[in-house]
């Protein structure tokens, strides 16, 4: 844990009990006159001081995490660029804000929101109107919306890990073959017959399908014994976790009832993904492996995005994993899904950068790819990529096939078997990447794709360089 200065966090932390400066001082066990250094920010929070804050307040350490910070500071940066306002802001400015007023860089990014609410209504009405106008950011669709209710989240639901973990162990289910278990407890507890639909026909052209009339639960004959096991538990979700996921879901605020559904279907599966991976059993299973995808996928019988996918939730408090972030592209460069339970920045502008070994996995499909990525801000990361296919069924029928990524801080890449054979004290080891062409600071890349948002070319018809879109100054 690097140096950190938190005295407006920490005073603000006081107001809102309601305590004196002696008084937070005694429940801390520390003296004024040390609590006050704290505050004034001449003295840098420490760990054991951290740890005493969580246990008198129960407060969660990420409001005094770097991993937060940062993840505040790669918003802000990209508001401020979609709003072409970034010049002249420096990053030193936004890390200082980010650090010392982190509401305020909360608040900055709301405001930002509901401009680019404000703009896309104006843009509608004037496209009613027949009038010119300059093209402006749109509000946030529905499913980017779930993306966010999840990314706020870092990505853990705990109410749900915590029933899905009440199922498993009620239900007597066995990691690694749970369809028969999950079968079994949809017919005794809600009378749910599931049958398999034959490949080609119209219930086979579906994952799953649930008839409520006939309290049937169609599967295709084309999924994985893991597959059916996952949308069996995601049925479960739906009939048993109602309320729950109604709760999780008012608690956003959502622009209308489509986002609301969605974040129910997103909810409804990370339960599933908590049933069939329980957390801490796949928590220790990871652990002892080293996070070795491949095992994990024969240990619990899942496929190799499912197992990624379930390692990016990984953040309870009392027992946290690596902290991972996850990605799914396709071969045009479209992230369809991506979650976070760090700080990774994930760029709306724009597409992402092609020097990310996410896109390199479709030149080498089945093949597992590390890649030590450095990004503009200094910080450095170990990516880990591999192709995925998704059949539809028989000959000429088309796949899908996408590109999974999961990375996360190089200061957790020891934990990774992943890291076997790499140099990680070596500073040039590293691939300069971006968070994407648009918002990327890079001024010497020769795979830039688009100048820089906010920032002026220098444009001489004398000089031709390979790196194109060069910035002035």
């Amino acid at each position: 844990m690097r140096k950190q200065f938190v005295g407006v966090r920490l005073r603000r932390l006081r107001e809102e009990k309601g305590l004196s400066q002696a008084a937070l001082a005694r429940a801390l066990a520390l003296s004024p006159s040390y609590l006050n250094q704290l505050e004034q920010n001449l003295r840098p929070l420490t760990v054991p001081v951290l740890l005493k804050i969580n246990a008198v307040f129960g407060v969660d350490v990420q409001l005094f995490s770097e991993d937060e910070e940062a993840r505040l500071v790669a918003d802000m940066r990209e508001a401020l660029t979609e709003a072409g306002v970034a010049d002249g802001v420096a990053l030193a400015e936004l890390k200082e804000l980010a650090s010392s007023m982190p509401s305020v860089g909360r608040a900055l990014l709301s405001l930002h929101r509901r401009y680019r609410e404000a703009s896309g209504r104006l843009e509608q009405v004037s496209a009613r109107l027949g009038e010119e106008w300059q093209a402006t950011p749109k509000p946030l669709m529905p499913f980017e919306e779930v993306r966010d209710f999840f990314y706020a989240r870092h990505n853990h639901v705990e109410p749900l890990d915590l029933a899905a973990s009440t199922l498993h162990r009620g239900s007597n289910l066995i990691i690694g073959n749970m369809a028969p278990g999950l079968m079994a407890h949809l017919s005794r507890r809600h009378d749910v017959r599931v049958v398999v639909a034959e490949s080609g026909t119209e219930g086979g052209r579906t994952s799953r399908r649930y008839d409520r009339a006939s309290r049937t639960l169609h599967l295709s004959a084309d999924l994985t014994a893991g597959q059916r096991a996952f949308h069996m538990a995601t049925q479960v979700a739906f009939l048993e976790q109602g309320e729950e996921l109604d709760r999780l879901t008012a608690q956003a605020d959502f622009s209308g009832e489509e986002a609301r559904r969605l974040a129910r279907i997103g909810l409804a599966n990370y339960f599933a993904g908590a049933v069939i991976l329980p957390y801490q059993p796949f928590l220790a299973a990871a652990e002892s492996l080293r996070y070795d995808i491949e095992r994990l996928e024969r240990q619990f019988g899942v496929g190799f995005e499912t197992v990624c996918h379930r390692l990016s939730t990984l953040q309870k408090p009392d027992a946290r994993g690596v902290p991972f972030f996850f990605v799914r592209v396709d071969r045009a460069g479209n992230i369809s899904k991506r979650q976070s339970a760090t700080d990774f920045h994930f760029s709306r502008v724009g597409g992402s950068c092609p020097l990310w070994n996410v896109y390199e996995a479709f030149a080498q499909p089945g093949r597992i790819l590390t890649q030590r990525a450095l990004m503009p801000d200094g910080r450095q990361y170990l990516w880990v990529a591999r192709t995925v296919s998704h059949g539809a069924g028989g000959y000429g029928e088309p796949a899908k096939q996408f590109a999974i990524g999961l990375g996360c801080d190089i200061r957790h890449a020891g934990r990774l078997v992943y890291t076997k054979g790499m140099d990680l004290s070596d500073p040039d080891a590293a691939t300069p990447i971006g968070a994407g062409c648009k918002v990327c600071e890079r001024t010497d890349c020769a795979q830039r794709a688009f100048p820089a948002i906010g920032r002026h070319l220098a444009v001489d018809e004398a000089v031709a360089r390979f790196a194109p879109y060069r910035a002035e100054g």
